[in-house]
């Protein structure tokens, strides 16, 4: 039995071209789309576009000055569960490149010693101090901080200008003794 060439490869291009448009098509029906539709419902949203991966969500965000981070992620982790699953979501946010936005770059530069020493041994209380020190040495500049489960969230606001800074929380971590 001889195999025809022409037609195994053209029945070969047919079916991964099916294949590949069928889960293009899927993800941007049953992801995309309504990611897309849900995040741009949240308060304090401008822009977004979400992209989606086996393993996160990303979504690029274009935030309102008056915009509550903590609140942003909130929303669109607890409206997008059932469309994120076990995928980590993050928040990739647009800054712009101001005058002002450089000095906030600045400030938050100066500042980031005193926020990773306590990120780094987990004295989360020690964030609001931070934060307060920042706005009484830098007159202008608005500084705030929330938390919650999964991460930390800063904002450093100048004028018109906004910073915003989202840190992952990583809990205790357990493990064999090493004497064990």
């Amino acid at each position: 039995m001889k195999i025809r060439v022409m037609p195994t490869v053209i029945i070969a291009i047919v079916s991964a071209s099916l294949l590949v448009g069928g889960w293009f098509i899927y993800q941007n029906v049953a992801t995309v789309h309504p990611l897309e539709r849900i995040v741009a419902q949240v308060p304090g949203v401008l822009e977004a576009k979400p992209v989606v991966s086996n393993d996160a969500v990303t979504v690029d965000l274009t935030l309102r000055k008056d915009a509550n981070l903590r609140v942003v992620y909130d929303t669109i982790a607890t409206q997008s569960q059932s469309i994120i699953g076990t995928r980590e979501l993050k928040l990739a946010i647009n800054q712009d490149s101001g005058t002002k936005q450089k000095e906030l770059n600045e400030v938050w530069s100066s500042n980031l010693f005193d926020v990773a020493q306590a990120m780094e041994h987990r004295n989360y209380s020690e964030i609001p101090t931070a934060m307060k020190h920042i706005e009484q040495n830098y007159s202008g500049v608005q500084a705030t901080s929330e938390m919650d489960e999964t991460n930390v969230y800063i904002t450093l606001k100048n004028g018109d200008s906004a910073k915003y800074i989202i840190l992952p929380r990583t809990p205790d971590q357990m493990g064999a003794w090493p004497n064990a």
